[in-house]
């Protein structure tokens, strides 16, 4: 990215920052040729586990599609590096054309892309300490999440998790996007951007078939913090998975 930031508003700003940390850690993720298999595991483990905690909301019909995006587009052992590159090589488009206010949301689904990969990072490096990194258990991840010792990092986490779905849960509700979503798939594909363009298409008819998701974002919000805090609090068990 040549761009330089320093005159552009803070949402502006903000995404720069953020798009240059999430390239950085693209390629020190995938510059094996893909993820590797530690971490392919742990994200499984982690989406498995959200599943197994959310289970009422991934059988509700209404919730489902929601479930299933956050799990497979958001938590999945996916390489995401496509994506992101398709958000980088927009960014100068957006500047264009979006509000500083919305280039804001979209720099906080950044820091939280960011920020997860960050944290799954120190949580694999523990969970190899504690030899557990092949085979994780309830009992071993938890121990390894503690000893990251990151408390206000999975607090700022799971704080981004809720402002985004809030805001998007209302963004949804606008009939123009819909519209300008149709009407964008035929160009982003031909130029290149098909990967962004499935993304937001599938985050966008997830939500949307929800009618009004407040309830779906509380009841994750509120599960994921006091999970939170039953670990520091020392639990071996707090997910009951096995």
């Amino acid at each position: 990215m040549a761009e330089d930031p320093k005159q552009r508003p803070p949402g502006a700003a903000a995404l720069w920052k953020f798009l240059s940390r999430v390239k950085e850690i693209d390629r020190k993720e995938v510059s094996g040729g893909g993820l590797s298999e530690e971490l392919e595991h742990l994200r499984d483990w982690q989406s498995r586990r959200l599943a197994f905690t959310h289970a009422d909301l991934m059988e509700n019909k209404r919730f489902r599609p929601a479930m299933d995006f956050f799990l497979e587009e958001l938590y999945g052992p996916k390489d995401f590096s496509q994506r992101d590159a398709d958000v980088e090589r927009i960014y100068p488009i957006m500047v264009r054309v979006l509000p500083d206010k919305a280039l804001t949301s979209i720099a906080q689904a950044m820091e939280l892309n960011a920020l997860s990969h960050d944290l799954d990072a120190e949580l694999l490096e523990q969970l190899e300490a504690l030899g557990a990194a092949r085979d994780i258990t309830e009992a071993a991840y938890t121990e390894a999440y503690r000893r990251c010792d990151n408390h206000d990092s999975r607090v700022r986490q799971i704080d981004l998790i809720e402002r985004l779905g809030t805001q998007l849960d209302h963004l949804v509700r606008h009939r123009f996007i819909r519209t300008a979503l149709r009407l964008a798939r035929g160009p982003a594909h031909s130029a290149g951007f098909g990967e962004l363009q499935g993304f937001l298409e599938r985050g966008y008819s997830a939500f949307h078939q929800m009618k009004d998701g407040e309830a779906f974002i509380k009841t994750i919000v509120e599960r994921e913090r006091d999970l939170l805090e039953r670990i520091y609090a020392g639990e071996s068990r707090p997910f009951g998975m096995d």
